[in-house]
């Protein structure tokens, strides 16, 4: 089995570590501030967008440096060292928690996303590396599905330590160990040459970038697998933001609720993935991806239509776990939010295998980190978009809905139109 092969299991389990890792920090860190530092819910919610953007800024800054850096050197001790760098940043967290230095908190979760930033494209790139292409859409269905796993367990455990007694230091003794463990994994990862030995280095973030979307631009099938994968990001990103209004408008649940949608999200990303390896059977290719996008428009026009009725002869008591569990419409939506999530998976785990196995060898990690520049666009034009439709414009939560149906039909003649791609 895959998971047990050198080649495969060492990135796997330092993958799973590291992104547990980001999130539970996010979480935890926002947690404390919610719910132990006594800020007002309006300075709660300002610190909140500031996380996540100080989390997604080094993707603008350093995508072009991480993927110079993966192809010029041997990623497996690149990873190490990476590694080493997260161990001493929770080092500093397992400090700063129990001090309750939100400044400092602020500061590492930028320079943890920084760290995530140059890892991402050395960890996609050893996958053609080091696996047989039969071997890449496995592959790619596992390091999607756990990256979920790892997310939704983070961002479970985080945001429960900073109630718990002594959470404080717990949240940091938590983040130490985990970085530990995905040190120690990565000395496990097999040596992978590097494909450029020779490239020349720039450190100028803005040339670095363009660089990078020139190096997704020219070769056709890496443009459309890059395109179509930033379109999955901004509806994953969309979808989980309006989680919060699906709960409170439609099934008036409490962040019971919330918690509970949220792990079906991430355990139907999983599932899709799981399912297109089955579908695929190793072959790389296009031809389901389309598929995986038709999934999730019915349930997302369900879902508007829900959330256009809601409101108006809601009841302001919100419910818990147990009281909407005799709900019909509690399944209904839960089961709905499986399915997107289900045709997410499907329709992004193909692209990845298509996107890693097309680049040109040499420029793999380029490439990966094009991609991820590319995702990080997307998702901050849309997450500002749809913020200022909102907040300024008056705009509904249901229409957020129809919006995001527009761009999954967008996705479904895109990946017909290109469903022969292999």
């Amino acid at each position: 089995m895959l998971l047990f092969d050198r080649r495969f299991g060492p990135l796997f389990v330092t993958q799973f570590l590291g992104a547990f890792n980001d999130n539970f920090l996010k979480a935890a860190l926002l947690g404390m501030i919610t719910y132990q530092l006594g800020y007002s819910s309006a300075a709660a919610t300002a610190l909140t967008h500031l996380a996540m953007g100080l989390f997604i800024l080094p993707y603008f800054l350093f995508s072009g440096l991480a993927g110079q850096l993966a192809d010029k050197f041997d990623k497996a001790p690149y990873c190490r060292w990476i590694k080493l760098w997260e161990v001493g940043l929770m080092l500093l967290a397992a400090l700063a928690f129990p001090l309750r230095w939100v400044g400092g908190l602020f500061v590492l979760l930028f320079l943890m996303g920084t760290q995530s930033t140059f890892f991402s494209p050395a960890k996609y790139s050893l996958l053609p590396q080091q696996l047989r292409p039969e071997e890449l859409v496995a592959g790619n269905a596992l390091i999607e599905g756990g990256t979920y796993l790892a997310i939704l367990l983070g961002m479970l455990g985080g945001s429960l330590t900073p109630g718990l007694p002594g959470g404080v230091w717990i949240a940091g003794s938590v983040l130490l160990v985990l970085a530990l463990g995905g040190y120690a994994a990565s000395w496990g990862i097999p040596a992978a040459p590097p494909p450029d030995r020779n490239l020349r280095l720039s450190f100028d973030p803005i040339a670095g970038s363009w660089r990078l979307l020139r190096t997704v631009w020219k070769a056709p099938t890496v443009r459309y697998t890059v395109l179509a994968v930033s379109l999955f990001w901004l509806v994953g990103a969309l979808y989980v933001a309006q989680l919060t209004a699906l709960c409170r408008e439609v099934l008036r649940g409490t962040s019971q609720v919330l918690a509970l949608e949220l792990a079906v999200f991430s355990i139907g990303i999983g599932a899709g993935a799981w399912l297109c390896k089955k579908l695929l059977r190793g072959r790389i290719s296009g031809r389901w991806v389309w598929l995986g996008a038709a999934l999730m428009m019915p349930p997302t026009l369900d879902l508007y239509g829900l959330l256009r009725a809601a409101g108006a002869g809601s009841s302001p008591e919100l419910l818990n776990l147990a009281q909407l569990a005799v709900e019909p419409l509690f399944y209904r939506v839960t089961g709905e939010l499986l399915l997107v999530a289900i045709g997410g998976g499907m329709y992004s785990v193909p692209l990845q295998a298509l996107m890693q196995h097309r680049a040109p060898e040499a420029e793999t990690a380029r490439v990966i980190a094009g991609n991820n520049l590319v995702n990080a666009l997307y998702m901050a034009a849309g997450s500002v978009s749809v913020t200022a439709l909102m907040r300024w414009g008056g705009f509904p939560s249901a229409g957020v809905m129809l919006l995001l149906l527009a761009v999954e039909a967008v996705m479904l003649v895109y990946s017909w139109w290109n469903r022969n791609l292999e």
